[in-house]
Order: structure tokens, then sequence, then C-alpha cells
């Protein structure tokens, strides 16, 4: 397909500055079809900006997000090749570790079932798990370290795919109207800047996903799914991987709308600690939860006993898009031809972006998808006639 020259056509659009919709840009560009990026804010503005930057196997179980993760983490290397150290990408590895007999008989299952599906995972007895972290809290029982979990530095990646693919990016304008043609198919976006015209548009919109595809005349039922991040002062390298407690994989699950924290502490290059992790479901609320922080700061330092005295320089939320299955909305929608979505990721969109794009780029091109992607598929939730 010819590239078009006009500054308000395209081949394609992408609703959505974040990561998800840059690695779409990157990989539609690079099938050789000419881009345009829309969104009402910055770049990696929203859920993206707000991330730690997870690139994670360790936490998915056998199916097709754990498929989706173990494409993307091999994209992902191929992307820092690619764009160099711009995007802070580590390979540091993750570590999940057990407080009790019981939970690690329960993680040594869970990297059973993952090996068979790909997954490299070793199991670190109670006195080797100071090899790997020397500051962790004794009496744990055990733990498994995973290689292939790593670390990005989400609005860089989310930049500098955007900059890599070559994408017009219009940011500060909001997409008011899905264009269509007298067969309702896709015709372009509306903008209070004008028409953006092209025959597909990508919903990359995040949290706002849902709102994209009523615009359009469809149905996406995506939720926001608060969280908050505890970032420390600046320390020399205290935590060498992301390291979390077992029942983070059960709150990442859960359908609870209830606040829920279990510890999650990474260490950064530039120096922070991150320290994570909360979910509760209260819409687009901003506001600033002190039980939260607290829970995520006494979960931190029954892991990591040397922060109880370090200071913590802010905090900050991010919405994660939550769709009901727990998997994101990847392909065509059923009834508006020439609409595709890339969007309900929910915490694992910046480690699932590259396969996305790469889903995304496939079906624009009529190319085919690199795994099956009738899990994703967004007519999953149309409603029943």
């Amino acid at each position: 397909m010819p590239k078009s020259n006009s500054p308000d056509h395209a081949d394609v659009i992408v609703v959505g500055a974040g990561v998800v919709g840059a690695a779409c840009a990157y990989y539609a560009a690079r099938a050789g079809l000419s881009v345009t990026v829309v969104d009402r804010g910055p770049v990696a503005g929203g859920t993206t900006g707000a991330g730690e930057g997870n690139l994670l196997v360790s936490d998915k179980e056998p199916g097709p997000e754990l498929d989706l993760a173990l494409l993307s983490t091999r994209l992902w290397r191929e992307l820092d090749a690619a764009l160099g150290e711009r995007t802070e990408y580590e390979p540091k590895g993750g570590l999940v570790v057990a407080s009790t007999g019981t939970t690690l008989d329960a993680l040594r299952d869970f990297a059973g079932a993952q090996a068979k599906a790909g997954v490299t995972a070793e199991e670190i007895p109670a006195d080797r798990l100071h090899d790997l972290e020397p500051h962790l809290a004794p009496g744990l029982a055990g733990g498994f370290h995973y290689p292939q979990d790593a670390q990005v530095q989400p609005a860089l990646a989310a930049a500098h795919l955007l900059r890599a693919s070559g994408a017009r990016v219009r940011t500060g304008q909001e997409v008011t109207a899905v264009l269509t043609g007298p067969s309702g198919e896709v015709r372009g976006v509306r903008t209070p800047g004008g028409d953006l015209l092209a025959p597909h548009v990508v919903n990359a919109a995040g949290t706002w996903g849902g709102e994209v595809a009523r615009l359009a005349g469809s149905h996406l039922p995506v939720l926001p799914r608060r969280g908050f991040v505890l970032v420390t002062e600046p320390l020399p390298r205290v935590v060498r991987h992301k390291v979390y407690a077992a029942d983070y994989v059960a709150d990442v699950a859960s359908d609870s709308a209830a606040l829920q924290t279990s510890a999650v502490v990474e260490g950064t290059p530039a120096g922070p600690v991150l320290i994570g992790a909360s979910r509760e479901r209260v819409g687009f609320d901003r506001t600033l939860s002190a039980e939260a922080l607290r829970r995520l700061a006494r979960g931190a330092t029954e892991l990591f006993p040397v922060l109880a005295g370090v200071r913590a320089i802010r905090a900050y939320a991010g919405f994660r898009p939550y769709l009901p299955d727990h998997l994101p909305a990847i392909g065509a929608d059923p009834a508006v031809p020439g609409l595709l979505h890339a969007c309900g990721h929910e915490g694992a969109g910046i480690g699932l972006a590259p396969a996305t794009g790469v889903i995304v780029a496939a079906l624009l091109t009529g190319a085919e998808p690199p795994l099956d992607i009738r899990p994703f598929g967004p007519g999953r939730f149309a409603p029943a006639a």
C-alpha cells in the first residue's frame, strides 16, 4: 500500500501516544504504512507515564497472555538493539519470594507449569536468596528467579518508538468523533484541529479505549483500575532485581474492586527505588490514598528492612485499562470495518506493547499474525442481541 504524503491523510491513524500506540505506529511504519498518531495529551501522558516499566513473564500463568509476553520479551531485546540505550532497557531479571513453605510449594507448581510454555525459572533456596539480593529480610522460605524479566523507562520507550517510526504525532488533540463512510467503514477521526483521514483507525487509547470504541459505534468495556507507586530518594543499588511477594500474582488476576496491595520493589539505573503495587477500582479518582501508601511502605520494608530509613520523595497514581477477563483487546472490530483495537492490557501494557504492535501491523497489511489472536478478539465483548 503506498504511503500518503498529505498531512491530513495517512494509511492508518493510531489513537493514543502511550507505549502501545507507539509500538503500533512503529511496526505499522516498518510494514510500509504512513501513520498519524493523535492523543489529547502529551506522549506517554496516561497509563504509560505512570507505570514502572515492567516487562514480565514471571507473573503470568500459561495461556494467551503469557504467549504474548514471551513474544514481547524477544521483541524488546530487538528494540533495545535498534534503539540503543535510549529506553533504559535493563534485563535484570525478577525474583519472586515466598514467606512460608506452603507458598513456596505453590510457586514451584506455578513455575513448573510456566516452564512447559517456555519460561525459564530457577528455584532459589532460602540460604541462597541473599546471593541475589543481599538486603532481603531474613526468614523467607525461598523463591524463584526469572531471568527473562526486564524493565524499561516507559515514557522514554514510547517517545523513542514514536521517533523511530517516523509517524506524524499530533498531541493535545482529542478525538471527538470517528468518521465513517456510507457503509459504516472507518474514514478517519475528527479533532478540534480538523479532520484526519485514513481507512484504518487503531484504538490504543488505554483506559479511554471504551470511549473511543463508543465514538465509533462499538462496545468495549474498558474500566480504569487505580494504582500507586512510591518513589524513594536516589540510592546505591540496594535492590538488584524486580522483587515481589508471591501474593502479587493472585492480586493481578483478582476481580475485586477493593484496595489490594502486594509488595513489589525494584531499583532503577537512576538510583530511586520504585515501590508498588496497589490495585483498586475507583473510577478516575486521583485522590491520594494514605492507606494505600502506608501499605506499600510497610510491604516494602518487610521485604527490605534497609528501606525503613530511606525517604520517599514522591508518589504517583496511574490507571490501568482493565477488561473483565484480564486479557487485552487486540484485533479488528467485528462491527466497524477499518477499526482495530489495541487496549485493555491492564498493568502489562508496557511489557506487551511490541507483540501488540506486530499483531496490529500484520492485520493492517494482510499478513499472518505471529500467534493465535482469537483469545484477544474484541468481538468477545459484543452485547448479546
